[in-house]
């Protein structure tokens, strides 16, 4: 009786679980065998994989292959030098090369495009200047363009992993490695980058599941990825089931890509217990001077100026050129569009990452622990994936019920739109106010049981003033993340209620790209936000390190 009574708690916390990851479960249940629409379904893969899977396949391979390579060597190299390395700068490099999180990776695109392209202002100089004809730079609209773009826009992942990893484990080992003579090259290629290597693959599994994940870079540089073959299936073939069948299969590569994140995760912490942190006193960073000082300052300045200043400085040339092309009387509203999904989502998403934290806490069995996970899946899912599993199941429901009218809630209403919202970004929200209750002791759950505290009680009088800080940096990562999301916005916004990212992507689609500056420095403005704090966070626990 006991577990049975349990059960029944676990029910409405297990009904937001279900809720939460209803689209992949729908995703899933796109193989089961539906009669007539399975068979059309399949007659639509059989023909892709004829003609153009095999190229989505490979083109998205190959991107990734670039991508991650690329992501490693930028990232591992900035964290090296910033942590193994003393010179004039080296602190404020440490949060500089955070900034492209800041720059959304189709921002970067439409800002070199508008640079680089044939008619733009950096071609039209070199042929008035040196008398030249035709292209003079490659076309920044190709594969090998978009790879430049997300190594720069995502190398940050890579380096904050590796720097972390570097900073808590190298230090004192190379100090050792000094003392027993061997030299500097030696110290690095056998100590550094080893005690880095778990870092670095996680680091490179989140670059590649945003790559896989990303619909404005691939879409508006016109590159044939397997998002292209999931939309093309959906909207030209006018066949949703095929559409979530391939969607299941980029799922399957994100799920693979995350599970190689946490093995390299735990080789990460499993490394960390043989090492402990090495005196400031004992283990220096080599200081550097002349050539050696110089080509430090190439490996920093080059990723935060490709990655963050030059797109910022392309988009802020039409905006100092020519004010009257700018949109400034709808401007407001697409910002106020996307500041009131942003804030009704991150709201959502504090009081469900509550919902499931508090329910960890009090009772952290395996099938408490099971159900969070399963809110969680669609922390690694892409947008367009998670349109496509929320939207089928409305069908479904649509063609038994046709007077339901489920499908003109979710499609013309904000419900749909945050719906999504929730399922892709309440891990995120879940994950901070988990790590803020890990600072919380069970002992304090204890003396406030005893004092009568409990329940709803508990969470409201005790929990809560000790987890405003970790919630209200939930509500931002959510709120940030809101603002940026694309193609779940695109397909899932209600009439006229374009957001920043919505009209950014269709201004430069139309090639209006200097007026699509605007929406795109402010979406940079409001990914500066968390940006700031994590560097703030960062120094602090420099600090704290330093001074122990």
């Amino acid at each position: 009786m006991r577990r049975f009574f349990a059960l029944l708690r676990s029910v409405p916390l297990l009904l937001l679980a279900v809720w939460l990851a209803l689209p992949v479960l729908a995703l899933l249940a796109a193989w089961w065998p539906w009669g007539h629409q399975a068979s059309a379904s399949m007659a639509v893969l059989l023909e892709m994989a004829a003609t153009v899977l095999p190229g989505y396949v490979g083109t998205t391979a190959w991107l990734a292959l670039w991508v991650g390579l690329g992501a490693a060597v930028v990232g591992t190299a900035t964290a090296a030098v910033v942590t193994l390395f003393e010179f004039p700068g080296r602190r404020q490099w440490e949060w500089l090369l955070l900034l492209p999180l800041a720059m959304p990776a189709y921002v970067t695109a439409y800002a070199y495009t508008d640079f680089l392209q044939f008619s733009g202002p950096l071609q039209v100089w070199l042929r008035d200047t040196f008398a030249l004809e035709g292209r003079l730079l490659p076309e920044v609209r190709s594969v090998w363009g978009a790879i430049w773009v997300f190594i720069f826009a995502l190398y940050p992942y890579v380096y904050l992993l590796a720097r972390t990893a570097l900073s808590e484990r190298a230090a004192h080992l190379m100090e050792a490695a000094r003392l027993l003579g061997a030299p500097l090259p030696r110290r690095i290629a056998t100590i550094a980058l080893p005690l880095a290597r778990p870092a670095v693959a996680a680091g490179v599994a989140l670059v590649l599941m945003e790559t896989l994940a990303d619909f404005g870079v691939t879409s508006y540089f016109g590159i044939q990825t397997f998002t292209t073959g999931i939309i093309k299936a959906w909207l030209s073939l006018d066949n949703r089931l095929a559409a979530a069948q391939l969607a299941t299969m980029l799922l399957a590569m994100v799920l693979l890509l995350l599970w190689l994140e946490h093995r390299a995760q735990q080789r990460m912490r499993f490394t960390a217990k043989g090492v402990g942190r090495a005196s400031s006193a004992e283990a220096q960073p080599v200081a550097l001077r002349g050539l050696s000082l110089v080509l430090a300052w190439l490996v920093c300045a080059v990723p935060v100026l490709m990655g963050f200043f030059a797109p910022v400085a392309f988009m802020l040339r039409p905006l100092a050129s020519d004010w009257s092309v700018l949109p400034w009387e709808r401007f407001l509203e697409w910002a106020w569009n996307s500041v009131r999904l942003g804030g009704i989502t991150a709201g959502l998403a504090v009081v469900v990452a509550l919902a499931l934290a508090f329910a960890v806490r009090r009772r952290p069995d395996a099938l408490t622990r099971g159900v969070v996970q399963l809110a969680s899946l669609g922390y690694a899912v892409p947008g367009a994936v998670v349109v496509v599993g929320l939207l089928l199941p409305v069908g479904w429901l649509q063609a038994i019920w046709p007077n339901l009218g489920l499908g003109a809630l979710l499609t013309t209403t904000a419900v749909g739109i945050v719906w999504a919202y929730l399922v892709r970004f309440c891990a995120v929200a879940l994950q901070s106010v988990q790590s803020g209750y890990a600072r919380i002791p069970p002992s304090l759950d204890d003396s406030a049981r005893m004092l009568g505290a409990s329940g709803p009680r508990l969470l409201l009088q005790v929990h809560w003033p000790l987890l405003q800080r970790s919630t209200a940096a939930a509500a931002l990562l959510v709120f940030v993340d809101v603002m940026k999301e694309l193609p779940a916005t695109m397909v899932l916004r209600p009439f006229n209620s374009d957001t920043l990212a919505v009209v950014a992507y269709q201004l430069a689609r139309d090639e209006r790209l200097g007026e699509a500056a605007l929406p795109s420095l402010a979406l940079v403005a409001v990914g500066l936000v968390p940006v700031i704090l994590l560097s703030r966070t960062l120094r602090a626990r420099q600090s704290s390190s330093y001074a122990c």
